[in-house]
């Protein structure tokens, strides 16, 4: 297993292999339409077990339970070169944002559980969203009643991304009520495959990547909740920072892979004699978008470095600002990146126009645009 814990040689050595892995594995367009089905998926699940069997799925978990040991800066690296290289990843980070629950506030048995899991390849899920709690998340109603030794878990969830793909799904679930609104949820692990549990994906222009899941009369044992009964909203908002900081890393790359792919076509695109890469009008449009992605990723590795130093460290302004800037950043990328490759970049005949698809929501999930300034806005007591 290659991981890169030491030293900027070991970590760029690591990076390296990031790079030579996607452009082995999906570098082509007939090999990433092959993984997809056309585009139709989101996610390779063999591609995700190749990562897996070289032990970069778990590059940033601990070795105890088979995880490389590494460092957030690790974790972004490896989600950044992956959406980079086009590889059809989407549930590797969400995956790692899954896993960093369970590190923090799972039993040891847990751990040795779901951690071991997450480093053979397996995919999780987690499930918060529902038809009427979107933003306000914390107004859930999904309930999970004790029963003996057992919850019985009713209720729906929607916008679940990759519940058709995971192994298990991390329910948030109302077990009681307080005066607070955040107060009685509770974090539960549920198997995918339990008797009364229905996912529905629902189509959208990225393809299969979000779910509706349904939940009758789910019967789980009380042994497998997360955490604290009642203290499931806490404990998720303290891993915002790894939701964030994933989601960050993931558009990084997918920003640097548009910019990367309209300045090779711009070079290369002749008009009136010449490239149109060398017209001022498109210099300096480049040279703003160059500049927007480098301050996109200066505040992700930023960021890491302040968890790499302090992985329990609360940095929900920094955390807001990184998935602000940059989801705003690839999506202003991928609409100028068709406008500067004009007519071509509407056609399937270029990645453009998936890239923009890619692009265009990733400033909605995993909170909103305007979310992410109102947490940064009341960070500054306003």
């Amino acid at each position: 297993m290659q991981t890169a814990t030491v030293g900027n040689a070991d970590r760029q050595e690591f990076v390296t292999a990031l790079q030579e892995f996607a452009k082995r594995e999906c570098g082509t367009r007939e090999q990433r339409e092959a993984l997809t089905e056309g585009g139709r998926l989101s996610h390779s699940q063999p591609l995700h077990q190749k990562l897996a069997d070289l032990g970069w799925v778990g590059c940033a978990l601990p070795e105890e339970y088979g995880g490389g040991g590494g460092s957030a800066t690790d974790a972004c690296h490896l989600v950044e070169e992956m959406a980079y290289g086009r590889a059809p990843l989407f549930g590797l980070a969400v995956t790692l944002v899954s896993a960093s629950v369970v590190e923090r506030f799972a039993t040891e048995e847990q751990k040795q559980d779901i951690l071991t899991s997450v480093c053979r390849g397996e995919i999780l899920a987690t499930a918060i969203s529902e038809p009427d709690t979107g933003s306000d998340a914390g107004s859930l109603r999904c309930k999970a009643e004790r029963r003996g030794d057992d919850y019985v878990i009713n209720g729906q969830k929607t916008w679940i991304s990759c519940a058709h793909l995971a192994s298990r799904i991390f329910v948030l679930c109302r077990t009681g009520r307080g005066e607070d609104k955040h107060e009685g949820i509770t974090m539960i692990d549920v198997p995918a495959d339990t008797p009364g549990i229905t996912v529905r994906p629902i189509p959208t222009l990225g393809g299969d990547e979000v779910n509706e899941v349904y939940f009758t009369d789910v019967v789980v044992p009380a042994a497998r909740v997360i955490g604290e009964v009642g203290g499931g909203w806490h404990q998720m908002m303290s891993c915002l920072n790894t939701d964030r900081l994933m989601c960050g890393a993931m558009f990084l790359g997918h920003a640097r892979r548009i910019l990367d792919d309209a300045l090779e076509y711009v070079r290369q695109r002749h008009q009136f004699g010449r490239p149109i890469g060398s017209f001022q009008a498109i210099r300096h449009r480049i040279a703003d978008l160059a500049t927007e992605l480098e301050c996109s990723r200066l505040l992700v590795y930023d960021l890491a470095r302040k968890l790499d130093a302090d992985p329990h460290r609360q940095v929900p302004r920094e955390a807001s600002m990184v998935k602000l800037k940059v989801t705003e950043t690839a999506k202003r990328l991928a609409v100028e990146g068709m406008q500067l490759m004009g007519g071509a970049g509407y056609t399937k005949e270029h990645d453009m126009e998936r890239y923009l698809r890619e692009a265009v929501v990733s400033t909605v999930y995993a909170g909103t645009s305007e979310i992410q300034r109102e947490i940064i806005g009341r960070s500054y007591g306003l």
